[in-house]
Order: structure tokens, then sequence, then C-alpha cells
């Protein structure tokens, strides 16, 4: 007796709820204005993990008419582009700020609550303010409706615009005090715990801008680990002569 064979029917692929959460786009933005918010503000930080400067923050409340093409996470865009996209992000945005907060004070408060500060910071120079409030894994106290994404910078257009924007104006900072500090290279590695800036902590010591709450900074003392200092000369003495007896 025969039978007859099914045909075997291929399952199509099925493309998971998270990773499409993970593509950046402007989805959060309008289930927002869905809502009946107007102003939405995507913030974000860079410099939390470095040893040396400032933590800085963005806020940017991007035009719901004028789309900028290539908004992602800061880290996963070259700098070149990087700066590009943020004189896109200046002259589109309806309204967009910068903000930091020194080492010294990420040295009182540490690096979260500085961090924090400054988005609060960035917020306050918008004009006009937001109503809405988008962030990267962080809530901060103010008494404005917020909602905070995992991996924001990779999933929201106006966090990631935040992003790029801190990185921006941080690296340009980092610039600066690499001129200041040449013998760090700051300007390479903007205060990362590289192998480079690691050796130069050992031989030159931490500069009053290093973050002194960080391991890798306290254990960076004055003086290299093995360093040695030259005898000074020390002048001839003259003998004292005694008058005889």
């Amino acid at each position: 007796m025969s039978r007859r064979i099914q045909p075997q029917r291929t399952a199509k692929p099925v493309l998971e709820f998270a990773d499409v959460e993970r593509l950046c786009s402007r989805r959060y933005e309008r289930e927002a204005r869905q809502r009946g918010w107007l102003r939405i503000a995507g913030l974000d930080e860079a410099g939390r993990g470095s040893l040396f400067g400032p933590v800085v923050a963005a806020a940017v409340i991007l035009s719901p008419t004028r789309r900028i093409v290539g908004l992602d996470d800061s880290k996963k865009i070259n700098p070149e582009r990087r700066f590009i996209l943020a004189e896109r992000i200046r002259l589109h945005a309806l309204a967009c700020a910068v903000a930091e907060i020194d080492a010294s004070r990420i040295d009182a408060w540490n690096i979260y609550q500085a961090s924090r500060q400054a988005m609060v910071a960035a917020i306050s120079q918008l004009e006009p303010l937001p109503d809405f409030l988008l962030l990267d894994a962080v809530e901060l106290d103010l008494p404005i409706e917020q909602k905070a994404l995992i991996h924001g910078d990779m999933r929201s257009a106006s966090i990631a615009a935040a992003s790029i924007l801190a990185k921006v104006e941080r690296d340009r900072r980092m610039e600066e005090y690499d001129r200041l500090y040449p013998q760090y290279g700051l300007a390479q590695h903007k205060g990362y715990s590289t192998p480079e800036h690691l050796a130069a902590l050992r031989q030159h010591g931490p500069t009053p801008l290093h973050r002194f709450s960080y391991a890798p900074v306290r254990e960076a003392r004055c003086w290299s680990t093995g360093a040695t200092q030259n005898p000074l000369p020390l002048p001839e003495q003259p003998v004292a002569s005694h008058p005889e007896s």
C-alpha cells in the first residue's frame, strides 16, 4: 500500500522582539507623542569609565518633522562621522545642550550621581524645556515624565543624538587637556584605562584632574613603582681648624 508523502514545510525565520527593540528608531518618541507629550528630550553621557577629567552629558529634543539619518550609539560611529552628525544635530534639533561635572565632584559624589547631575544641568539649559525624558538606563529626580531604556542609545534616536553630542564634546575637551598634559596621551585614549595611560600614570603620577576615587589613579602615586632618585651632590664642607693648645 502506497503512502502519500506530505511536503515538508520550512519554518519562516522569526526576528525576535528583543532584536527589533534594539534597532535605533523614533518608536519611543512616537509613543510619547501619542500620549500627549510634545517636547521629548533624549539624554546620555560620555566619560563614565574614564580615569581623567569630567563626565559630559547632553540633552536633545529632536524635531518630529526633520529626520537625521545615521543616528546610533556614539561608540559604534567613527570620530569623523560623529562630528558630522553632531553638527547636523545642533543645526536641526529643536533644542540641545551639554553640561559637565568635573573630576573633583565625581570623587566627592561618585560617578553615578555625577552623571545624573550633569544630565540635570543639561536639561536646565534647554529652551524650550522638555515635558518628557528618554534616558539610557537611569532615572532623574525631576518632576518630568520619563522612561528609562536598557541600551537606550541603541534604541532611541533622541538618546543616540545625545550620546553623539556628549561624546564629541568630551573628545574636544580631552584634546584641550592633551595640550596641557601631553605626557599622558589624552587625545588618543580620552582618559580611559588603556595600557598607555596606565603606563603614563605609573611613570608620571596623576594630575589634579585625574579621578582619585578610581583605583588605578589611587594606586599611581607621585613616584612610579621602582623609581629611583639620584642623590643630589652636596657641597664640600670646610673642615674646622682647631687652634693648637
